[in-house]
């Protein structure tokens, strides 16, 4: 009877370790999977408590939240066969936690060897083919949609969700950038040349089809002047023929007039004429009457 209390106590404990034992809780943002010796029997759970056999159910609780691993550098092929060292890391996520865990064994661990293989892998074939130029000069969305193309279908495979893959460095090795360098600075100067000869040439067509159409608007202003001119002198000598038939010696007189005033007086002219030449006949021989008005 001494021992009494000591039963209960250990009866006590027991009871609880088995209650602990048959519930476990799954947080906000995790993912749990109930298996019996490996085989899965529950993977569908949502957050709070739930209830699994002691010793006979085994329960592996994983985030189902976006995960990053980071990759150390790896060597790839260029399409010239020029060494790169990249380094990469890739965003990912549980998508089918059943299909995860019977591809990975559950493991993390594996799970981020798998997909740094495949990762690997779609870097590779994006790489292989392009050469070095084209690789340092491409936009980085480019050349993430073109491994995400390949990789995301057998990262699907494990279960997994492809969120991202970034390449963080490019490197080349210290025994090949100077010879790759001065290349690629061949390169650019070639492709500069060509672009300013390209330049010059556009340049040049564009002046000369400015000139051109300087030439016919000027032509054809010109054109249109003569014309506008001829216009002009036909409806001049229409009034100076009417004129003429109404009044000839008023006509005549004030044609001289016009010639006298744009010849004589000029400074520096000199004119060599007889002073009694008809030139000067209405100086020499003014009218004593002044012109009628012609009869209407």
């Amino acid at each position: 009877m001494q021992n009494r209390p000591l039963y209960i106590l250990l009866t006590l404990v027991v009871v609880i370790l088995i209650v602990r034992a048959s519930f476990f809780t799954v947080a906000e943002g995790q993912l749990a999977i109930k298996a019996i010796g490996g085989e899965i029997v529950d993977s569908n759970y949502q957050p709070g408590l739930h209830y699994k056999i002691p010793l006979v159910n085994e329960v592996r609780i994983y985030d189902a939240r976006i995960l990053t691993q980071m990759y150390p550098s790896e060597h790839f092929l260029t399409r010239e066969q020029e060494q790169l060292n990249v380094d990469f890391y890739v965003k990912w996520r549980i998508q089918n936690l059943r299909r995860f865990y019977e591809a990975t064994g559950g493991t993390e661990e594996v799970a981020n060897a798998r997909l740094g293989e495949t990762v690997k892998d779609s870097i590779k074939s994006v790489v292989t083919q392009r050469t070095l130029q084209q690789v340092i000069t491409a936009e980085r969305t480019e050349f993430t949609d073109a491994m995400m193309k390949t990789a995301r279908p057998l990262a699907e495979q494990l279960g997994i969700e492809l969120v991202d893959v970034r390449i963080t460095k490019i490197d080349l090795p210290q025994q090949v950038q100077d010879s790759v360098f001065d290349r690629m600075r061949s390169n650019f100067k070639a492709q500069a040349a060509k672009l300013r000869a390209e330049g010059v040439e556009a340049a040049e067509r564009t002046r000369a089809e400015a000139n051109k159409a300087q030439t016919e608007i000027l032509a054809d202003a010109a054109r249109q002047a003569g014309q506008v001119r001829g216009q002009g002198d036909a409806s001049a000598s229409e009034v100076y023929a009417k004129s003429y038939s109404k009044n000839a010696e008023f006509y005549s007189f004030y044609r001289s007039m016009q010639s006298y005033r744009e010849s004589v007086g000029t400074q520096g002219d000199m004119m060599v004429i007889a002073p009694d030449s008809a030139y000067f006949k209405y100086f020499n021989k003014p009218q004593s009457q002044p012109a009628q008005p012609p009869k209407r």
